[in-house]
Protein backbone atom coordinates (compact mmCIF):
# COMPACT_ATOMS: atom_id res chain seq x y z
CA UNK A 1 0.00 0.00 0.00
CA UNK A 2 1.47 3.35 -1.09
CA UNK A 3 2.29 5.90 1.58
CA UNK A 4 3.55 9.46 1.98
CA UNK A 5 6.83 9.48 3.91
CA UNK A 6 8.64 12.41 5.51
CA UNK A 7 12.26 11.59 6.29
CA UNK A 8 13.68 14.58 8.11
CA UNK A 9 16.98 15.48 9.72
CA UNK A 10 19.30 18.37 10.44
CA UNK A 11 21.84 19.75 8.01
CA UNK A 12 24.63 17.24 7.34
CA UNK A 13 22.55 14.23 8.41
CA UNK A 14 22.80 12.52 5.01
CA UNK A 15 19.31 13.19 3.64
CA UNK A 16 20.39 13.66 0.02
CA UNK A 17 22.72 10.67 -0.02
CA UNK A 18 19.92 8.55 1.45
CA UNK A 19 17.55 9.73 -1.30
CA UNK A 20 20.11 8.97 -4.00
CA UNK A 21 20.72 5.52 -2.50
CA UNK A 22 16.98 4.76 -2.54
CA UNK A 23 16.75 5.94 -6.17
CA UNK A 24 19.70 3.74 -7.12
CA UNK A 25 18.13 0.69 -5.45
CA UNK A 26 14.84 1.19 -7.30
CA UNK A 27 16.67 1.54 -10.62
CA UNK A 28 18.84 -1.52 -9.96
CA UNK A 29 15.59 -3.48 -9.61
CA UNK A 30 14.45 -2.23 -13.02
CA UNK A 31 11.94 0.23 -11.56
CA UNK A 32 11.35 3.83 -12.59
CA UNK A 33 11.56 6.72 -10.14
CA UNK A 34 10.81 10.41 -10.45
CA UNK A 35 13.23 12.76 -8.68
CA UNK A 36 12.15 16.26 -7.64
CA UNK A 37 13.99 19.02 -5.79
CA UNK A 38 13.39 22.64 -4.87
CA UNK A 39 14.40 25.25 -7.44
CA UNK A 40 15.53 27.41 -4.48
CA UNK A 41 18.56 25.21 -3.84
CA UNK A 42 21.06 26.25 -6.50
CA UNK A 43 24.25 25.14 -4.70
CA UNK A 44 24.93 22.50 -7.38
CA UNK A 45 22.76 24.11 -10.07
CA UNK A 46 18.99 24.20 -10.54
CA UNK A 47 17.47 20.73 -10.73
CA UNK A 48 20.36 18.84 -9.17
CA UNK A 49 20.28 16.67 -6.07
CA UNK A 50 23.80 16.65 -4.70
CA UNK A 51 25.33 15.03 -1.63
CA UNK A 52 28.34 16.31 0.27
CA UNK A 53 30.07 12.97 -0.35
CA UNK A 54 30.21 13.81 -4.06
CA UNK A 55 27.33 11.99 -5.72
CA UNK A 56 24.55 13.78 -7.55
CA UNK A 57 21.68 13.24 -9.96
CA UNK A 58 19.52 15.41 -12.17
CA UNK A 59 16.01 16.11 -10.86
CA UNK A 60 12.92 18.08 -11.86
CA UNK A 61 13.02 21.51 -10.17
CA UNK A 62 9.93 22.58 -8.20
CA UNK A 63 9.18 26.25 -7.52
CA UNK A 64 6.45 27.69 -5.30
CA UNK A 65 4.33 28.18 -8.44
CA UNK A 66 4.67 24.58 -9.63
CA UNK A 67 1.54 22.45 -9.57
CA UNK A 68 2.96 19.00 -8.93
CA UNK A 69 -0.21 17.25 -10.14
CA UNK A 70 -0.68 19.53 -13.14
CA UNK A 71 2.81 20.47 -14.25
CA UNK A 72 4.81 17.33 -13.36
CA UNK A 73 2.68 14.29 -12.57
CA UNK A 74 0.43 14.48 -15.60
CA UNK A 75 -0.93 11.83 -17.95
CA UNK A 76 2.38 11.52 -19.83
CA UNK A 77 4.41 11.10 -16.64
CA UNK A 78 2.02 8.43 -15.36
CA UNK A 79 2.54 6.47 -18.61
CA UNK A 80 6.11 5.68 -17.52
CA UNK A 81 4.54 3.85 -14.53
CA UNK A 82 6.79 5.25 -11.77
CA UNK A 83 7.37 2.99 -8.77
CA UNK A 84 8.20 5.91 -6.49
CA UNK A 85 8.53 9.70 -6.33
CA UNK A 86 11.51 11.01 -4.33
CA UNK A 87 11.72 14.66 -3.28
CA UNK A 88 14.76 16.46 -1.86
CA UNK A 89 14.61 19.78 0.05
CA UNK A 90 10.92 19.12 0.78
CA UNK A 91 10.87 21.77 3.51
CA UNK A 92 10.55 24.33 0.69
CA UNK A 93 7.30 22.83 -0.64
CA UNK A 94 4.07 24.76 -0.16
CA UNK A 95 1.19 23.30 1.84
CA UNK A 96 -0.76 22.95 -1.41
CA UNK A 97 2.07 20.95 -2.99
CA UNK A 98 2.18 18.59 0.00
CA UNK A 99 -1.59 18.10 -0.35
CA UNK A 100 -1.01 17.26 -4.04
CA UNK A 101 1.59 14.66 -3.03
CA UNK A 102 -0.88 13.08 -0.62
CA UNK A 103 -3.42 12.96 -3.47
CA UNK A 104 -0.87 11.26 -5.75
CA UNK A 105 -0.39 8.57 -3.10
CA UNK A 106 -4.13 8.14 -2.56
CA UNK A 107 -5.35 8.37 -6.18
CA UNK A 108 -2.55 6.65 -8.08
CA UNK A 109 -1.01 4.35 -5.47
CA UNK A 110 2.49 5.77 -6.00
CA UNK A 111 4.69 5.98 -2.88
CA UNK A 112 6.13 9.45 -2.25
CA UNK A 113 9.22 9.86 -0.07
CA UNK A 114 10.12 13.41 0.98
CA UNK A 115 13.50 14.33 2.47
CA UNK A 116 14.10 17.64 4.20
CA UNK A 117 14.70 19.76 7.23
CA UNK A 118 12.06 19.97 9.94
CA UNK A 119 13.05 23.31 11.47
CA UNK A 120 15.05 26.35 10.39
CA UNK A 121 17.96 28.09 12.15
CA UNK A 122 15.48 30.09 14.27
CA UNK A 123 13.90 26.76 15.29
CA UNK A 124 10.65 27.42 13.41
CA UNK A 125 8.98 24.86 11.16
CA UNK A 126 9.16 25.37 7.41
CA UNK A 127 5.81 25.47 5.59
CA UNK A 128 6.49 22.22 3.74
CA UNK A 129 7.72 20.47 6.88
CA UNK A 130 4.66 21.53 8.86
CA UNK A 131 2.36 20.18 6.14
CA UNK A 132 4.34 16.93 5.93
CA UNK A 133 4.26 16.46 9.71
CA UNK A 134 0.47 16.81 9.44
CA UNK A 135 -0.21 14.68 6.35
CA UNK A 136 2.56 12.07 6.11
CA UNK A 137 1.68 8.45 6.77
CA UNK A 138 5.17 7.78 8.13
CA UNK A 139 7.66 10.09 9.84
CA UNK A 140 11.27 8.93 9.99
CA UNK A 141 14.15 10.84 11.53
CA UNK A 142 17.56 10.66 9.86
CA UNK A 143 19.92 11.04 12.80
CA UNK A 144 23.32 12.60 13.26
CA UNK A 145 25.29 13.85 16.26
CA UNK A 146 25.85 17.35 17.59
CA UNK A 147 28.98 19.10 16.35
CA UNK A 148 29.99 19.84 19.95
CA UNK A 149 28.99 16.71 21.89
CA UNK A 150 27.74 13.15 21.39
CA UNK A 151 24.04 13.94 21.80
CA UNK A 152 21.62 13.65 18.89
CA UNK A 153 21.53 16.80 16.74
CA UNK A 154 18.00 18.21 16.52
CA UNK A 155 18.69 21.84 15.57
CA UNK A 156 20.33 23.77 12.75
CA UNK A 157 22.66 26.48 14.02
CA UNK A 158 23.60 29.29 11.65
CA UNK A 159 27.03 30.81 12.26
CA UNK A 160 28.17 34.05 10.60
CA UNK A 161 31.69 35.33 11.28
CA UNK A 162 31.99 32.86 14.16
CA UNK A 163 28.83 34.06 15.90
CA UNK A 164 25.43 32.35 16.13
CA UNK A 165 22.56 33.94 14.21
CA UNK A 166 18.99 33.34 15.33
CA UNK A 167 17.01 35.88 13.29
CA UNK A 168 16.60 36.75 9.63
CA UNK A 169 14.90 35.48 6.49
CA UNK A 170 13.88 31.85 6.87
CA UNK A 171 15.23 30.76 3.49
CA UNK A 172 18.96 31.38 3.32
CA UNK A 173 20.59 28.75 1.16
CA UNK A 174 24.01 27.83 2.42
CA UNK A 175 26.31 25.07 3.47
CA UNK A 176 29.35 25.78 5.61
CA UNK A 177 27.58 28.32 7.86
CA UNK A 178 25.06 25.73 9.11
CA UNK A 179 25.98 23.35 11.92
CA UNK A 180 23.97 20.42 13.30
CA UNK A 181 23.66 20.72 17.08
CA UNK A 182 21.69 19.51 20.09
CA UNK A 183 19.30 21.88 21.84
CA UNK A 184 21.84 22.84 24.54
CA UNK A 185 24.49 23.80 22.01
CA UNK A 186 21.97 25.67 19.87
CA UNK A 187 21.55 28.01 22.85
CA UNK A 188 25.22 27.92 23.84
CA UNK A 189 27.40 26.95 20.84
CA UNK A 190 30.81 27.83 22.26
CA UNK A 191 32.77 26.74 25.29
CA UNK A 192 32.95 30.42 26.29
CA UNK A 193 29.25 30.21 27.17
CA UNK A 194 27.78 32.45 24.45
CA UNK A 195 24.01 32.65 24.82
CA UNK A 196 21.22 33.55 22.48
Amino acid sequence: MAQLFFRYGTMNSGKSVELLKVAHNYRESGKKVILLTSSLDTRSGVGCISSRIGISHEAIPVSNETSIMGDIIDEDMLKIDPSCILIDESQFLTSKQVEELASIVDLFGIPVICYGLKNDFSNNLFEGSKALLTLADKLEEIKTVCRYCNKKATMNLRMVNGKPVYEGEQVQIGDEEYISVCRRHWHCPTNAGAHK
